[in-house]
C-alpha cells in the first residue's frame, strides 16, 4: 500500500521556479502529488504558500522523497518528533539517516525544538546531550546517535528582500550579458556590509588569480582588510610565489605576457625554495619571500587553508595532502564568515560550498559557465554567478573597495 504526507513550502514559488522543482523531484524520486491549497499573494514583493500530499510506494520511499524536498525548504506541515539510532561501524551512518541539507535546520526530540549546529549538506546530523549538529560521514564513531528518517525535522530558506536592490541585478540565470561594473559595486557592498557586522570575507581561489595578473589586486585587497580567510590548492600558491621570486606564472613572464629562459623550472624552483624554509611563513620571516598574495596573507596574519590533489608538484610544506584532514582544517575556519567570494576555481568552488551554510552570500567569478552552473547543481542554489575574466574583474573590485589603487 502507498503512503502518504502533507508537506507545505512557502517563498516566491513562481518566479523563483522552485514548485516547479519540487513537483518534478516528487515524479523523479517515483512519488505523486496532489496540491490541496495555493496562495500566490497579489503583489510582486508577496510570498506565496502551498500545500501538497505527496505520495510514494513505501515508508522507506517517502522518507528519502521528503528528505530530498527539504533542499528546496519544504516541510512537513505536522513535523512530528524525530528518532535516532546508534551508530554501529566508525565511518557509516546507521539506515535510513537523515541526510542534511545546507539550510538552517531545526530538530524536535522529546516536544522541544532545537537548532542545528553548522549546517551543511550531505551530512548526518548527531545528538549529544543539549546538542545536535551536522557530522561528515568519516567522523562518524560506534555509539553516536544519529538522526534517522524525516520527521522532527524543519528547514528555513533565506529570506529574500524582493524590493530590496542588493543583488538584484543577479537573480537571473548565469549569464555574461550583464553590466560588471554594476556587479562589481554590489560584490563590494556584500563585502563591505559583512566587515561592517564583525564577520569575516572568505575567498576561494584559482592559480588563474595570478596567471591573469590580478596578484597586484588580491593583494591590495588583503592590505585593505577584505580577504580574511583564503582557501585554496597547491597551485594559486606556488604560482603567486613564483612570480614573487622570479616574476613569472608558469613560465611566463607576467608584465610582458611571453616565456622567458628556462621559465618551465621557476614553479618547482619556488617550490623547492619554501620547502627549503620549512613553511610560507617561516620563509616570510626569514625575508625569502617579499611579496604577492601569500606573502600578505602571513604579515597581516590572515587564515588560509591549502588543499593539494593528485597532479600537484611539490606540494608546498603547508598544503594538506590528506583531503578528509584539508575538509575539516576548512570547516574549522567557517566560523564568523559573512561573505564568500570564489574566483577561477571549479574544484576549490564546489568543496567549499559543499560545507557552507546556505545563509552565507556566495558569488561565483569564472570565465567558465560551468563552474557556476555546477555550484548549483551540486546544491549551492545561492550563489550567484559572474562569468567574465577573473583578471579584470579583481582590478575593478580592487578599485572599488580601496580607492587609492592603481595598478602599476
Amino acid at each position: 500500500m502507498s503512503v502518504s504526507e502533507n508537506v507545505e513550502v512557502t517563498g516566491h514559488l513562481m518566479d523563483s521556479g522552485i514548485l516547479s522543482r519540487v513537483l518534478d523531484d516528487i515524479r523523479q524520486y517515483g512519488g505523486d502529488w496532489v496540491i490541496k491549497d495555493i496562495d500566490l499573494g497579489h503583489e510582486q514583493t508577496d510570498t506565496s504558500h502551498a500545500t501538497i500530499t505527496v505520495t510514494a510506494d513505501d515508508d522507506e520511499a517517502l522518507q528519502r522523497l521528503l528528505m530530498r524536498l527539504q533542499t528546496h525548504a519544504v516541510n512537513q506541515t505536522d513535523p512530528g518528533e524525530a528518532s535516532t539510532a546508534e551508530a554501529d561501524m566508525d565511518g557509516v551512518f546507521p539506515d535510513g539517516f537523515y541526510s542534511t541539507t545546507n539550510l538552517p535546520t531545526r530538530v524536535r526530540l522529546e516536544g522541544r525544538w532545537y537548532d542545528v549546529e553548522n549546517p551543511e549538506m550531505d551530512c548526518g546530523l548527531v545528538v549529544e546531550g543539549e546538542r545536535i549538529h551536522t557530522l561528515p560521514m568519516s567522523d562518524v564513531k560506534v555509539g553516536m546517535q544519529v538522526v534517522t528518517g524525516a520527521s522532527g525535522i524543519r528547514v528555513t530558506a533565506p529570506v529574500v528582500d524582493k524590493a530590496s536592490d542588493a543583488f538584484g541585478f543577479m537573480e537571473s540565470d548565469v549569464s555574461s550579458e550583464k553590466p560588471q561594473a554594476v556587479l562589481v559595486r554590489q560584490v563590494a557592498d556584500g563585502m563591505r556590509e559583512a566587515k561592517a557586522e564583525g564577520k569575516k570575507v572568505l575567498w576561494v581561489g584559482g592559480p588563474g588569480v595570478v596567471h591573469t595578473g590580478a596578484a597586484p589586486a588580491m593583494v591590495a585587497m588583503v592590505d585593505a582588510g577584505f580577504v580574511d580567510v583564503l582557501f585554496a590548492g597547491n597551485a594559486l600558491a606556488t604560482h603567486d610565489i613564483e612570480s614573487s621570486l622570479y616574476g613569472t606564472s608558469l613560465g611566463v613572464d607576467l608584465a610582458k605576457g611571453q616565456g622567458v629562459e628556462h621559465g618551465h623550472e621557476h614553479h618547482i624552483r619556488a617550490l623547492n625554495t619554501i620547502r627549503k624554509a620549512g613553511s610560507i611563513k617561516a620563509a616570510v620571516d626569514s625575508g625569502v619571500l617579499t611579496g604577492g598574495i601569500m606573502h600578505a596573507m602571513v604579515k597581516h596574519d590572515k587564515k588560509f587553508v591549502l588543499v593539494g590533489s593528485v597532479r600537484d608538484d611539490g606540494p608546498l610544506p603547508d598544503v594538506h595532502t590528506d583531503v578528509i584532514v584539508g575538509q575539516r582544517a576548512m570547516r574549522a575556519e567557517l566560523e564568523d564568515v559573512g561573505f564568500c567570494l570564489m574566483v577561477a576555481t571549479m574544484l576549490h568552488s564546489v568543496a567549499t560550498g559543499n560545507i557552507l551554510p546556505a545563509s552565507i552570500p556566495l558569488v561565483c567569478v569564472d570565465i567558465n559557465p560551468a563552474t557556476v552552473t555546477k555550484l548549483a547543481d551540486r546544491g549551492s542554489s545561492h550563489a550567484k554567478g559572474i562569468v567574465t575574466d577573473v583578471g579584470l574583474f579583481l582590478e575593478q573590485l580592487a578599485g572599488e573597495l580601496v580607492p587609492d589603487y592603481r595598478r602599476a
